[in-house]
């Protein structure tokens, strides 16, 4: 039975797939792609690699692991947002052979031990009951010597940046999403609060990802501290 918090995030992601893409770059104005292509070039997808995506929504990052040239699965635990990510692939032919999807949570992959060269995830850990034991489970699937990235919204340190972006994710983000959706209006509404209640909960993101296997982990602020990028390396020597 899903807890309370991840029935939550299956249902407030349902309506969003049509507008995913474009509302959520607005609403970080213009701020998204930047920390999704960060994280794309510290992963360097190439010819060979078999990466994994997790909760990859509509697909944004795993289309560009694979027009990178690598063989990307993408999982999502939302069948409406994989529907998206389905959809787009669908009018890019060209990525059909690199490119697919499956429904699958984070906390329990269907995958084997080390069967990833690298693994990338956005906006996931502050909808699970475990990050502990959600950052082990993504570290299992990675071989040793295998990247791993993530994006994730932040909360600006210096205080008056502080202020102007509790604003922004108090009343900016409501007033955006009414005017895309009903569904959009829910997410503005639940962004804010929820990213200070995680980044509170989770303070020292590279010592979480070190005690799950992943080391080299190093946490970049970006666009004065909304959105973190956070990288690092599989345990263990590197495989052929």
């Amino acid at each position: 039975m899903p807890s309370p918090r991840k029935r939550h995030a299956v249902q407030l992601f349902s309506g969003l797939p049509s507008h995913y893409d474009r509302v959520g770059a607005i609403m970080s104005f213009g701020q998204d792609p930047r920390w999704r292509k960060a994280l794309v070039e510290f992963i360097s997808p190439a010819s060979g690699m078999r990466i994994l995506d997790v909760a990859t929504g509509t697909g944004m990052v795993a289309f560009a692991h694979a027009a990178g040239g690598a063989e990307v699965t993408g999982i999502d635990q939302s069948e409406a947002m994989l529907a998206g990510a389905k959809a787009r692939l669908e009018r890019t032919p060209e990525l059909a052979g690199r490119l697919s999807f499956v429904l699958g949570e984070a906390e329990a992959l269907p995958f084997s031990d080390a069967e990833f060269d690298a693994l990338s995830f956005t906006y996931l850990l502050r909808y699970v009951d475990d990050r502990a034991a959600t950052m082990r489970e993504l570290a299992r699937v990675v071989k040793p010597g295998g990247r791993v990235a993530m994006v994730e919204f932040g909360v600006p340190s210096e205080r008056t940046l502080r202020v102007l972006w509790q604003i922004h994710t108090r009343v900016g983000l409501p007033l955006m999403g009414r005017a895309v959706s009903r569904e959009w209006y829910d997410v503005g509404r639940f962004l804010g609060p929820n990213i200070e209640q995680f980044h509170a909960a989770e303070p020292d993101l590279p010592a979480l990802w070190a005690a799950a296997g992943i080391g080299q982990a190093r946490q970049q602020n970006m666009s004065f501290g909304a959105g973190v990028v956070v990288t690092g390396v599989r345990d263990g020597a590197a495989t052929e």
